[in-house]
């Protein structure tokens, strides 16, 4: 029996700090991420699809998807020799709240300290000088 997870209306579960590490190196990856953007195009792509969407070798398109399963943003499906994909927007969507929360506290400024600016500034250059 095979259950998803991702379409569930339960409160995902927050992403502990080795899950927010494994997504963060998924994500950084261009090729990774291509291949995670042509998944979540569509309810589910089976691995020989995608290994002719990409000008990679096979190897290299199971390489990428044993990384975005093991981040969690993408689940299998074995039906026979095929493996179809999905993502799973609940785990991208809890990376995201993470994220966020991360990027505020470091965000903040210590009591008493000033938040430095970055100003610029403008000279007037007199014509023909």
């Amino acid at each position: 029996m095979i259950i998803y997870v991702s379409y569930c209306r339960w409160s995902p579960v927050p992403v502990d700090v080795e899950q927010f590490q494994r997504i963060a190196k998924a994500l950084a990856d261009p090729r990774r991420f291509e291949i995670l953007e042509h998944i979540a195009t569509q309810a589910e792509v089976g691995c020989r699809r995608l290994c002719g969407c990409f000008p990679v070798r096979q190897a290299t398109i199971s390489h990428h998807l044993k990384e975005l399963a093991g981040a969690g943003l993408v689940e299998s499906r074995r039906d026979g020799q095929f493996v179809y994909y999905r993502t799973r927007p609940a785990v991208l969507e809890e990376y995201m709240t993470e994220l966020r929360r991360r990027m505020a506290v470091q965000a903040t400024v210590p009591a008493g300290k000033a938040p430095r600016t970055n100003t610029v500034r403008s000279t007037k250059v007199a014509k023909g000088a």
